[in-house]
């Protein structure tokens, strides 16, 4: 007879490996949703980046719209503002911010390549990796499991087995102790009773190697193969937290490698500031608009205790405006004068500038030469290079032809010639203006004072000889106080223009007194003849009649243009509105 050992003995041996299976697998779990939320902080930190990148792009490309939008605009009247030191100073802040708006751009740039593109391809490394770990994990989870029910099944059929040889030996006691029973059906419950117990003793062998090697398996699974799977794991996670903390710092770097060179934009615009030059840009000022016009002298002191006429001092406003009749060396038209205020709507203009006051005439002049030498300078310097290619064509005629710039030559010969023509004319008049301007700064100033002491006589006979018969005044000038001012082209120019046609008329809205020289005085409710349209420059010119006429705020009046309007200076009502 084989004892052996009860089976709840066996199923107590092999029942607490199930529970570190359970085990061992919920922590599989856990570590994949750990690894998984790893990735998962990885990605949102790509995805923040990448917006940090596109907010410094659009950031670059706003501040670069802005500084275009206030560039100045090439051959228009902004670009010659920028001759002042404030304006280059607002210009050099202008190019400094377009640089400015680059560093951000390289922001963006280092920040997509160095952080985006690499942790994106990271990433997708990261997960193949947890894909294999997790995939080894789960292979060996599954062979601990299955060499745990091949010791489940062997178990069983041991327990099997033993119960069946326990029935088989209590039927042949009971058999034998029956002597009723017959030697053969004994000797049957005996090898019967046999055979199971050997069947029991095979299974018994085979539980036994079966859990010697489940136990071997078992303690390879988790001393060797999870041991090692969780080591890979924690290395992985390990290089992701390393990797996130490296990418956090390169975005700080790079943000420092710009500020050096974001610190140099804002020296240079501070640079740029510390240059503004007030007393330079108010000299410009003068430089640019003075007029090169003598002031008006002294007016003359006029004794009224004698009958006498008004004398007329060579400079009064009263000449400036055209009030009274004089001799022809004033100009024989009474059209008061509106220069400089007034703008002659006469196209381009005359050549020679005459237009201007000596002091601006003498600036186109100026430019106007240096433009023609600069082009003859161009011309030859076009010849020059013909001249040296002719040079290479004679020594190499494989070249070209040498004739073939002959034509060319000339035209360049003729251009130049007509260059020089053009320079002497202008400089003729540059000479002239600059004569006149040197004259008039060089005669000396009337005093009033002075005048009366040197030629106390000539005031009283001048105004004798202005008295009529009846004691009132008159008109004529004694040739022995004729007061001569020598004419010029300026003066000529303005005196032979022709009246300008009306092309409308307008009414005043408003009362505006004309203080300015140029201007015009008009009453509310005053109907006016308009001689020139609104130019964009927010004044009209008007005409009351043929001896007064100026400017007028736009605003201030409401204009009726009449195309067909003809020039007749009939008298116009005031209408009371």
């Amino acid at each position: 007879m084989v004892s052996l050992p009860h089976p709840s003995v066996l199923h107590a041996a092999v029942s607490a490996p199930c529970l570190c299976c359970r085990k061992g697998k919920d922590q599989f779990d856990n570590l994949e949703k750990h690894t998984q939320w790893g990735i998962d902080v990885l990605e949102k930190y790509i995805k923040f980046v990448k917006e940090r990148t596109e907010i410094e792009l659009s950031y670059a490309k706003q501040l670069r719209n802005l500084s275009k939008k206030y560039q100045p605009k090439k051959n228009s009247k902004e670009e010659e503002e920028y001759r002042y030191t404030s304006t280059r100073a607002f210009l050099a802040t202008l190019n400094e911010m377009n640089d400015y708006a680059g560093q951000h751009e390289v922001i963006s740039e280092n920040m997509t390549s160095l952080i985006t593109a690499e942790l994106t391809r990271y990433v997708q490394e990261l997960k193949q990796e947890r894909k294999s770990h997790f995939h080894d994990g789960r292979k060996a989870q599954q062979h601990i499991e299955t060499c745990w029910k091949q010791l489940e099944a062997s178990k069983r059929r041991f327990e099997r087995d033993c119960k069946e040889a326990d029935r088989a030996q209590q039927y042949f006691e009971k058999m034998d102790a029956d002597i009723n029973v017959t030697k053969a059906d004994v000797e049957k419950a005996r090898q019967q009773a046999q055979l199971r117990h050997q069947m029991a003793e095979d299974s018994k062998a085979e539980y036994s190697s079966t859990l010697q090697k489940f136990n071997s398996e078992q303690h390879e699974h988790y001393y060797t193969h999870i041991p090692n799977i969780f080591q890979k794991i924690q290395e992985m996670e390990e290089r992701r937290i390393l990797r996130i903390g490296e990418s956090m710092k390169t975005f700080a770097e790079v943000d420092r490698q710009v500020i050096p060179i974001i610190g140099k934009c804002l020296d240079e615009i501070t640079k740029a500031a510390e240059s503004v030059d007030h007393k330079n840009d108010s000299q410009m000022v003068i430089e640019a608009f003075k007029s090169g016009f003598e002031p008006p002298g002294d007016v003359d002191f006029e004794d009224f205790t004698q009958p006498m006429k008004r004398t007329v001092s060579e400079s009064s406003l009263s000449n400036s405006r055209g009030d009274g009749k004089s001799e022809p060396k004033f100009g024989s038209k009474s059209k008061g004068k509106l220069w400089p205020f007034i703008k002659k709507n006469k196209g381009a203009g005359p050549e020679d500038f005459s237009n201007l006051p000596p002091e601006q005439r003498r600036k186109k002049l100026q430019q106007k030469v240096d433009e023609l030498n600069r082009d003859i300078q161009k011309e030859m310097d076009s010849r020059d290079a013909l001249t040296k290619m002719k040079d290479v064509y004679i020594k190499n005629p494989q070249m070209g032809d040498a004739a073939s710039v002959d034509q060319r030559l000339a035209e360049l010969g003729q251009n130049i010639e007509k260059l020089r023509l053009e320079v002497q004319k202008f400089e003729g008049w540059l000479a002239e203006v600059e004569g006149r301007l040197l004259a008039r700064t060089e005669q000396p100033r009337r005093q009033s004072g002075v005048y009366e002491a040197q030629n106390p006589s000539g005031v009283n006979s001048c105004a004798q000889d202005r008295e009529s018969p009846d004691g009132s005044y008159t008109e004529e000038q004694s040739q022995e106080t004729e007061m001569k001012v020598p004419a010029t082209d300026f003066d000529d120019e303005f005196d032979d223009e022709e009246p300008l046609p009306t092309i409308g008329t307008c009414k005043a809205l408003y009362t505006f007194e004309g203080q300015n020289e140029g201007t015009i005085s008009v009453a509310e409710g005053e109907m006016l003849y308009v001689i020139e349209e609104d130019k964009g420059d927010g004044w009209t010119r008007i005409r009351r009649n043929e001896d007064e006429e100026g400017y007028v705020p736009t605003s201030y009046v409401e204009v009726y243009l009449d195309k067909n309007a003809k020039d007749v200076h009939k008298p116009l009502q005031k209408i009371s509105e």
